[in-house]
């Protein structure tokens, strides 16, 4: 359509609306239910959804006034845009129409106007006609014809029709410019907020905690205020920036899943900086539902079960702590069974007992992970392995201090383990004495890997030097 075609319809609407005196355009309206060729849905992990749709419009030629119903009542109306796929029709005006019918609602457009309800009395209804004046849980007050004031609750009311402004859907309206009556088809998309969706995981660890059986669901739930037929879906994980953070609704139900799931449903992809899962088939996401589709399986995958003596003192305190953590590590690489990205979500970890039932032993958060990292899962604390931690001697060298550790490791149970022993360090420091060796992870962590034989005990000695001038 040519540039100045629209110039012109729009000079003309202005005009017409100033003056007010000349006759205004024929618009032909439409709401009724068009044909829809198909219905995309994204789902973001931050209270996020995309919505794209294709319909086949029924247009006039000229200014057409198009009504559209069914959209989610949590919409973003700024973020709405409809095209033409042939250039045929442009959007003039666009409107998002929200004012839902209620009881409320319905009394707020009648105050002032005549209305007619009905009392029960008895086995007979008592009719009750006036002016509403106002009203309040189920409290009416009414000016009667004879200028008395009824202060009156009623069981029924009849109102002569629906006021102008409420609608019973959600509603965008466009005013739009069309070339050539006929179907046309259009291109319409929105973002709302209420769709969201979370991973879990279930991991089924072996008798001897070498392997375990990993099964993924992910959980979409939909609070966007509409039902999504027969939709494409796909996830998208990633910390996505936005400008204001939307409120998340957590109405997430915690739930545990022991079946294995079947194939693959999901493939993924790299979309900019984060990780698209398309789901291949269609779905429905009705409204005010959680689903759950399988993401992933695989089975045997390895895992190493490492325990942690970590340090809650400072430089010259000994600190409280006596647990010992107990992790489940496992590298999320093709060798190891998996090797996609993991997006954030639960882990919930089993085994089973000596009469083969499933047992929970721990669970854990982990955020998005791409593949061939390291996840470490903290399970919860050993039960029969204690650490105790104690500053044995400290010396003050002027612009330097000399601090003595002991760390003394308890292992109570019938097998030998190694306790990975953490300790915090703080300015400038030199390890100067130790009996075991140790790995500088950082200027502020220390890592000894300490043998510790069954029904045993190992202590870790060593003498740190801070320079603190």
């Amino acid at each position: 359509m040519k540039s100045n075609n629209v110039f012109s319809a729009l000079f003309l609407i202005f005009v017409l609306a100033v003056s007010g005196c000349a006759q205004t355009p024929e618009l032909i309206s439409s709401n009724v239910p068009q044909a829809k060729n198909g219905l995309e849905v994204t789902v973001y992990n931050s209270n996020l959804g995309v919505v794209k749709e294709t319909r086949d419009l029924s247009l006039a030629d000229g200014l057409n006034r198009h009504y559209f119903e069914g959209v989610a009542s949590q919409i973003d109306a700024t973020s709405v845009k409809l095209t033409s796929s042939d250039g045929s029709f442009v959007v003039l005006e666009q409107n998002y129409q929200y004012d839902l019918v209620s009881k409320n609602k319905l009394m707020e457009k009648f105050l002032g106007k005549k209305i007619t309800g009905y009392k029960v009395v008895g086995d007979t209804k008592e009719v009750v006609e006036g002016i509403l004046l106002a009203s309040s849980s189920g409290e009416l007050i009414i000016q009667r014809d004879d200028g008395t004031i009824q202060v009156v609750y009623v069981n029924d009311l009849v109102l002569p029709k629906l006021p102008e402004g409420l609608i019973i859907k959600p509603t965008l309206e466009w005013l739009i410019e069309n070339e050539g009556a006929g179907d046309k088809k259009a291109e319409l998309s929105y973002m709302t907020s209420g769709l969201t969706w979370k991973a879990d995981y279930v991991a089924v660890v072996d008798k001897d905690d070498k392997n375990m059986d990993l099964t993924g669901w992910v959980t979409v739930t939909n609070n966007a205020g509409t039902t999504f037929n027969d939709a494409s879906l796909k996830l998208v994980a990633g910390d996505v920036n936005r400008v204001q953070s939307p409120y998340v609704d957590n109405m997430l139900e915690e739930r545990l899943y022991s079946a294995k799931a079947g194939a693959a449903q999901f493939q993924e992809e790299q979309l900019f900086e984060y990780h698209m899962y398309d789901l291949q088939r269609k779905t429905t996401l009705k409204d005010r539902e959680q689903k759950q589709i399988s993401l992933l399986t695989a089975d045997g995958v390895g895992v190493e079960k490492e325990y942690v003596y970590e340090s809650t003192g400072g430089w010259y305190s000994s600190g409280d702590n006596n647990k010992v953590k107990v992790k489940l590590n496992f590298k999320n690489s093709q060798d190891k069974g998996l090797g996609m990205p993991l997006p954030k979500g639960t882990f919930r970890v089993f085994k089973k007992d000596s009469e083969g039932m499933l047992q929970f032993i721990g669970e854990d958060s982990i955020d998005h992970t791409p593949k061939d990292e390291t996840i470490r899962l903290l399970m919860g604390n050993a039960f029969d392995i204690v650490g105790e931690r104690k500053r044995m001697k400290i010396t003050d060298m002027g612009c330097q201090y000399e601090v003595e550790w002991e760390v003394n490791l308890k292992n109570h149970k019938d097998e030998d383990i190694t306790v990975t022993v953490l300790e915090r360090a703080y300015w400038d420091w030199t390890i100067t004495r130790t009996n075991y060796d140790y790995v500088r992870e950082s200027n502020e962590k220390i890592r000894f890997n300490i043998p510790v034989k069954a029904n045993g005990e190992s202590k870790l000695a060593y003498t740190i030097r801070y320079n603190h001038c």
